[in-house]
């Protein structure tokens, strides 16, 4: 979406400027968020509107492979790199304290079992892990595992904004 788009969308959902009004999420990936989120915030900020800032590191991030082993081998599955997922996420804290604003909340999808549909995480997962664990029939969600160790970092990076 163009910084033209976003502002004519956030006239038209909030035209008295209340705040809470507005819950704004962006998903622009680990290559696309450097380039689209700066701008996004300085030109909503200047309307003085205060939304109510949300990344989607999941969307953005998402990706096609066959895994070459296992029970969908030779099947296109989607999934999504730990890796990446955490970089959108740092960015967007990085990328919101650059520009006076704050990072408010984070989408996930996740689950409580031992599923293998994205990679990486501490347990080194690969493309080739993917056929051993794959059950989602939507998105691929983070495993327990996974799921922890981002809310972690994430616990981390807001205690030391605290210090």
């Amino acid at each position: 979406m163009s910084v033209e788009h976003l502002l004519a969308l956030v006239e038209r959902l909030d035209p008295d400027r209340s705040p809470g009004r507005l819950t704004l999420i962006h998903r622009f990936g680990r290559d696309g968020i450097a380039d689209g989120l700066p701008a996004m915030l300085r030109a909503v900020a200047e309307t003085g509107r205060k939304p109510l800032w949300v990344c989607d590191p999941m969307h953005g991030n998402t990706r096609s492979v066959v895994p070459e082993s296992g029970p969908m081998a030779g099947e296109k599955v989607k999934t999504r790199s730990f890796d990446d997922i955490l970089e959108e996420l740092e960015l967007a804290f990085e990328i919101h304290v650059e520009c006076g604003s704050r990072l408010g909340g984070v989408h996930f999808e996740l689950t409580g079992e031992n599923v293998i549909e994205c990679t990486g995480g501490a347990r080194g997962l690969a493309d080739t892990d993917l056929g051993h664990g794959y059950r989602s029939q939507v998105d691929p969600r983070l495993n327990y595992e996974q799921a922890l160790e981002m809310a972690m970092r994430i616990a981390r990076r807001m205690r030391d904004a605290q210090a």
